[in-house]
């Protein structure tokens, strides 16, 4: 009876002893992966403000950049309002040219007088917004027919945007459109009339958007 007692104690003994081995066993696993968890996650994180702070360095560099692209933009924009009279306009679907780009009566060959200020057109256009639709918006003085100046409008847009592409405006990026005797600046001056060459003239839309837009009205004078 007491040798059965004995053997029972011992099998309780063992299984309490098994079982504390088991417990610290479990517990030393628990701590390991806990620690490998812990050490995972500070590694993630590590990674994630490192990335962060590339994005940071980037935006930074980025920014930069867009200030010094509309400080050298609102230079190159002042220097077509001051040398060649540009008037520059903000649209919603982007920014207007208007130039003294003026032609003589009943004629769309574009003349010696206007080809610096086209050049200097082009020079921005190709820096600052390559890729842009330009549309070449051709116009004549009121005497004539309708259709006659429409066809006449469109002959004087077409004219500069060949000018353009010999410049090196991509072709694909230009559309001319000719308005013929509308939009007058002076009415009724025609022919040989005092500001009727202020008719017969060419002005530019080139549409803009994303950064370029930004630009834009950011070295635009407010």
């Amino acid at each position: 009876m007491k040798a059965n007692l004995r053997a029972v104690g011992a099998v309780i003994l063992g299984s309490a002893v098994l079982g504390a081995c088991a417990t610290k066993g479990f517990v030393k696993t628990s701590v390991q992966d806990e620690r490998a968890a812990r050490i995972a996650t500070d590694s993630s994180l590590s990674n994630q403000i490192a990335a962060t702070n590339n994005e940071v360095s980037g935006l930074k560099t980025e920014v930069s950049g867009v200030k010094n692209d509309v400080s050298s933009l609102r230079n190159d924009l002042n220097s077509l309002r001051t040398e060649f009279g540009a008037k520059i306009t903000a649209m919603e679907e982007g920014l207007k040219f208007a130039f003294p780009v003026n032609f003589a009566f009943d004629d769309a060959t574009v003349r010696e007088a206007d080809k610096a200020a086209l050049d200097r057109f082009a020079t921005v256009v190709g820096k600052y917004y390559s890729g842009s639709m330009i549309t070449i918006e051709g116009f004549a003085d009121p005497a004539g027919s309708t259709r006659y100046n429409m066809d006449l409008s469109k002959r004087r847009a077409d004219a500069v945007a060949a000018y353009l592409s010999e410049k090196g405006l991509s072709t694909s990026n230009v559309r001319t459109v000719g308005y013929g005797k509308t939009r007058l600046v002076n009415p009724k001056a025609q022919k040989d009339d005092p500001g009727a060459e202020a008719n017969r003239r060419v002005t530019f839309v080139v549409e803009t958007n994303g950064s370029a837009a930004a630009a834009t009205t950011a070295a635009l004078p407010r």
